[in-house]
């Protein structure tokens, strides 16, 4: 099971956790790509947030799209085509959310045409959603 609050990481950590060079992370943040940490300079920290975020970019830059192309579709642009159809060899990050013991969505934002933004609000309904059937079922 999932942790709700992970442990902060540090530059090296997330670094290392998105196979991405530290050098790349701080540009990213310096493009807006990726929201700057929570403290500065040895102490900074970083979250699930900037995670999914790296990912993101990495994923499309991977995929050939330009740094400001990225920049607008984190910022909610349509996507310039349809994604193509899964086959093999295919690879995606998807979203993943343990929403209780037995419970779990998953998805691929791109895919949703969903922004950041609109995954976590996603997630964040689905968890009260849950929590209010609980809380009606209960005697």
């Amino acid at each position: 099971m999932t942790s709700p609050n992970p442990k902060p990481l540090s530059l090296d950590e997330l670094s290392a956790l998105v196979d991405l060079p530290r050098r790349t992370v701080r540009y990213y943040i310096q493009l807006g790509l990726v929201d700057p940490p929570e403290g500065e300079t040895r102490a900074a920290q970083y979250g699930p947030r900037q995670v999914e975020q790296l990912l993101q970019v990495r994923k499309w830059t991977q995929a050939g799209v330009s740094l400001e192309r990225i920049r607008d579709l984190l910022s909610g642009a349509p996507p310039p085509v349809p994604a193509l159809p899964r086959g093999p060899g295919t690879v995606e990050v998807w979203s993943h959310l343990v929403v209780a013991d037995g419970v779990e969505i998953t998805l691929e934002p791109g895919r949703a045409g969903l922004s950041p933004d609109e995954v976590r609000a996603f997630f964040k309904g689905a968890r009260a959603l849950y929590a209010n059937i609980r809380k009606k079922g209960s005697p």
